[in-house]
């Protein structure tokens, strides 16, 4: 698997994954602004049916990786396990300092906007290099590829429906900074992805 990783690539996903760690370590895990994709998935689902998020989210993101193994090719698991154990590796380092900026707790929109900048650069960096941080990433790319469209919209449309279905328990003012942020971070996603690229780094590989 490893013989189909290119250095420069494999570079631009472990950069990518320890902004994304930063990020969601000090600003999204403060600010109680909650994420569409699986994440937001595993929560609702936790609510209303209390299935955990632990067996939740292992079932989504296989599945998602599955897609993304089946269309997009075996590099694409090559950067994505670049990609998902830098995420974890530097999430872990980050966890031993204190967070940069806990007054963001009481910030929500700053937050939002602030999260949404390193989201759209962190997740930008991993796709672009062909790799997938996380099961959203991987089902954002997947759908990208089969309809054609760009991945900031995939990530629009995927995030906006489990945002609409959280309407059946999380408050307006937590919502409305939630649709933001991923509003945000989804076209820098698609911004970071192809500036300067003439071809999408989501088109299948090797199979």
């Amino acid at each position: 698997m490893f013989t189909l990783i290119k250095p420069k690539q494999a570079a631009l996903a472990i950069a990518g994954s320890a902004i994304l760690a930063f990020g969601l370590y000090n600003v999204h895990a403060l600010s109680g602004v909650t994420e569409g994709g699986v994440l937001g998935m595993t929560l609702l689902l936790h609510h209303w049916f209390g299935i955990s998020p632990s067996v939740s989210g292992l079932v989504m993101n296989v599945l998602c990786y599955a897609m993304g193994w089946k269309l997009l090719g075996k590099s694409f698991i090559a950067y994505s396990f670049l990609a998902g154990g830098g995420f974890s590796l530097f999430y872990a380092i980050f966890e031993q300092f204190e967070p940069l900026w806990p007054q963001l707790e009481q910030m929500p929109l700053l937050a939002a906007l602030l999260g949404a900048v390193f989201v759209g650069v962190g997740v930008g960096l991993s796709v672009r290099a062909g790799g997938a941080p996380g099961g959203d990433d991987a089902l954002a790319m997947v759908i990208s590829h089969v309809t054609k469209c760009k991945i900031q919209w995939a990530y629009l449309a995927t995030d906006f429906i489990v945002l609409l279905l959280s309407v059946s328990y999380l408050p307006l003012t937590q919502l409305g900074c939630s649709l933001l942020t991923v509003l945000i971070s989804g076209q820098l996603i698609g911004f970071v992805q192809t500036v300067g690229n003439k071809t999408s780094c989501n088109q299948p590989s090797e199979p």
